[in-house]
């Protein structure tokens, strides 16, 4: 199942764009569920998705040590996708939560096709690792 258009609109990296954008970002993802303490990502592991917090809460740990709070409209696994592969922290459930999930042949089509999206996503990728 593909999100909805108006949920994706309402997160920032996607807010500018028009309707018929947000429609093809939205075919490019699917939309996933997790339960309070499941893993989304590993810390060392291969990354392949790209993830948009669309409901519910999570937690970032490196090393074991909790970097920050995700919540909705919040991104993750950018950095596996364009930096070296590896994921470089843990995201965990901390309540239910649902993400809209890209894989990363499909976020290569988005660095194509919306390269001031995925820009956004490389800035806002830097400025949380910085």
């Amino acid at each position: 199942m593909h999100p909805d258009p108006a949920e994706l609109a309402v997160v920032p990296v996607f807010a500018a764009l028009e309707e018929a954008d947000l429609q093809r970002v939205t075919r490019w993802m699917e939309v996933r569920r997790a339960e309070p303490g499941e893993r989304l990502v590993s810390e060392g592991a291969s990354g392949y998705s790209f993830f948009v917090l669309l409901d519910g809460t999570t937690k970032v740990t490196r090393d074991g040590v909790e970097l920050r709070t995700l919540g909705p409209g919040d991104f993750f696994g950018e950095l596996a996708l364009t930096g070296e592969g590896r994921r470089t922290a843990t995201v965990t459930a901390t309540t239910p939560v649902t993400v809209a999930a890209m894989f990363g042949a499909d976020f290569r089509v988005l660095e194509r096709e919306l390269p001031a999206v995925a820009d956004t996503i490389r800035q806002a990728a830097f400025a949380r690792a910085s």
